[in-house]
């Protein structure tokens, strides 16, 4: 339950590990340099275009995830009160992770029973 997130979470979490991942084929493949001299040269060229096609993966990643969130559903958690985008039949929160579905068949409880849980205010 730690682990899970909201999706679009999610793919700015993928987004990020394919920039770290790209950043250090980079830095590996320079410093093939610094230990084998001239012969590392090939070692460093191969390191910085696997590193350069990962760094354009993890740019299309949050493109994507970008795109995605402009055209998704923003909703008010029950849990938190906070907005949060959902994304698909089933989300979950971005920022308590509770479980969130607009779909009333596969709902756990109705909106009238949450607002009947709900303890009334007066001001």
């Amino acid at each position: 339950m730690i682990f899970k997130s909201a999706k679009i979470n999610a793919f700015r979490t993928w987004g990020l590990l394919l920039t770290m991942i790209g950043m250090g084929l980079m830095v590996l493949g320079t410093a093939g340099i610094v230990f084998w001299g001239q012969a590392g040269k090939i070692f460093a060229g191969i390191g910085l275009v696997l590193g350069l096609i990962t760094m354009l993966g993890s740019m299309g990643i949050y493109f994507w995830a970008g795109m995605l969130s402009t055209s998704a559903v923003q909703i008010q958690c029950p849990e938190c009160g906070k907005l949060t985008k959902m994304l698909g039949k089933t989300d979950r929160c971005m920022f308590c992770r509770t479980i969130l579905t607009q779909d009333p068949g596969i709902a756990t409880i109705t909106a009238d029973e949450l607002e009947a849980e709900q303890p009334k205010t007066s001001v």
